[in-house]
């Protein structure tokens, strides 16, 4: 059986299916339905709910025994309520803070009572009535103690607490290295392609309203966004399954914003993430807000091979250009290269000479210059020749010969043949 008749045997021939690595798959989370938490989230609510209301009514309970200011017991009772909300709601403002902030703030705040306590001595020599007195030394207790603590949380990021070893020193070990995901990298589908070749490390957040508006378009009536959502599914099962890849869904959302990219931008400030994806306009946006980007069309730039001017290049003509006399080619990742002297050229590879690269948010253009002494002929007219049966009158010795020149083969296989 010759080699034709085998291909269509071997195209067909069903492959084996990879071995299965069950180990390293359980690291990665499988995807909840939307709306829905596991069993260990809604027990880790309920646990950490039941914490806060036990401290809301053991500090109105407090206020209600003891009765400050003079308060009757149901005012009393009321204000404990009160402070232990207001206890919650730092409570939940503070937990997502960095270790980093908590230190530089409780820094800052000591060094503004301390700063109060000095003024306070200062002020107590005077003679300033008692009540003025004390109001100012409350007043300065206050200020300097809220400017010292917001002073040292917005600069506790400079602190190097891998320096102080200990129990400081393991924290850089223990964070993680958040990414998000935004809707058109997960559609577009080569993220899958990156984080199976080892490019992608720390831990894939897929936010909650990401998956409803895949679920949107998947659900959509025109048949291409309904199989751009699917693809974009297909893609987040394919990413789960990779090994040593872990992804987890996250249920945070932010009604009061409307745009899904700007509750992105406000993921990852939550985060300290980065947000991955192909979006131009998030991308300066975010960019803008402090907020770092992994764009996978600026990595497929970068991977683009570097070519300089002056080097030679093989391409093949595919159509012709919008100047006089030009040929376009493209090369395998789609780079646009245009030739002069080339448009009579085309359906053939020929060999070129870059003269210059032109590099645009776009992409990236190459021009090139084609020399009549050095360009090919296409394949077609090669394989022609190479089939073509010798003349009568062809000596066999003489095949050993060097093959002519390219521009005058034609010319040369007359004489060849007749002699």
């Amino acid at each position: 059986m010759n080699r034709e008749a085998q291909e269509p045997f071997r195209r067909e021939r069903p492959q084996a299916p990879p071995p299965e690595r069950p180990s390293n798959r359980v690291r990665s989370e499988p995807l909840p339905a939307p709306g829905k938490l596991s069993a260990g989230e809604k027990w880790g609510w309920f646990d950490l709910a039941a914490f806060r209301i036990s401290f809301v009514v053991l500090a109105a309970a407090a206020t209600y025994h003891f009765r400050p200011f003079g308060l009757s017991s149901l005012f009393a009772a009321f204000f404990g309520a009160g402070l232990g909300l207001a206890g919650v709601l730092l409570e939940m403002r503070l937990r997502h803070s960095s270790l980093k902030r908590l230190i530089g703030a409780v820094v800052g705040a000591i060094a503004g009572t301390l700063c109060a306590y000095l003024m306070a001595l200062v002020l107590s020599g005077t003679n300033i009535e008692p009540k003025s007195l004390s109001f100012l030394q409350v007043i300065l207790v206050v200020v300097l103690a809220y400017l010292g603590m917001v002073i040292g949380a917005s600069k506790g990021d400079l602190l190097n607490l891998q320096a102080l070893g200990g129990l400081f020193g393991a924290e850089r070990t223990h964070r993680r290295n958040y990414k998000i995901l935004d809707t058109s990298v997960i559609i577009d589908g080569r993220i899958a392609d990156i984080a199976e070749a080892g490019f992608l490390d720390g831990l894939l957040l897929i936010p909650q309203f990401v998956l409803r508006e895949l679920q949107l378009v998947a659900d959509s009536s025109d048949s291409l966004k309904r199989n751009r959502g699917r693809r974009g599914l297909d893609i987040l099962q394919r990413i789960q399954k990779i090994p040593n890849l872990q992804t987890q869904i996250v249920e945070e959302d932010f009604p009061f914003l409307r745009d899904v990219d700007q509750k992105l931008i406000e993921l990852a400030k939550r985060y300290e993430g980065k947000i991955v994806t192909n979006d131009f306009n998030l991308n300066k946006v975010a960019q803008l807000q402090g907020i770092e980007i992994l764009n996978i069309n600026e990595l497929a730039n970068a991977l683009k091979p570097v070519v300089l001017p002056g080097e030679a290049m093989r391409v093949f003509i595919l159509k012709e250009g919008k100047e006089h006399n030009q040929g376009v080619a493209y090369l395998d990742d789609g780079t646009m290269v245009v030739v002069d002297n080339a448009r009579r050229l085309i359906s053939r590879t020929i060999d070129i000479t870059v003269t210059s690269v032109l590099q645009t948010t776009a992409g990236k253009m190459i021009f090139g210059r084609y020399d009549e002494g050095r360009g090919e002929r296409a394949p077609v007219e090669r394989n022609q020749e190479r089939e073509r049966p010798p003349a009568p009158n062809h000596h066999p010795g003489r095949e050993a010969a060097p093959e002519p020149q390219p521009s005058r083969n034609r010319a040369a296989a007359g004489p060849e043949g007749s002699g």
